[in-house]
């Protein structure tokens, strides 16, 4: 899911970056390149994924087209929630969590 969304993100700012527009929304499709790439690399990801989900909703109501907007805020909500992954910086730096789901035992089963 990292790759997925951080490959869209990269695509999606160096084709906006190609289109020749002035210096400030330049810079400001910059700003999804940036996250693509702390997404690949998973460092920051909570963080990372978090502005990709507003920046993606944010273009969800700006652009004419919603879908893969949509789409992207929908990975970028899960990365939040799961985590980067086993193969990430993030992994490395501050060791990777595994849950555990036990049962719980009840007390006194139902008649």
């Amino acid at each position: 899911m990292r790759l997925t969304a951080g490959i869209a993100l990269i695509v999606h700012g160096i084709q906006a970056l190609h289109a020749g527009q002035p210096l400030g929304p330049a810079l400001f499709q910059a700003f999804p390149i940036g996250l693509g790439t702390l997404l690949l690399a998973g460092l920051w990801t909570p963080v990372a994924g978090a502005l990709v989900t507003i920046d993606a909703l944010w273009e969800v109501f700006s652009s004419g087209h919603p879908s893969s907007w949509l789409l992207l805020a929908t990975l970028a909500t899960a990365l939040v929630l799961i985590g980067p992954g086993a193969w990430s910086v993030d992994a490395r730096l501050f060791g990777w969590r595994r849950l555990d789901i036990r049962d719980r035992k009840l007390k006194d089963p139902p008649p």
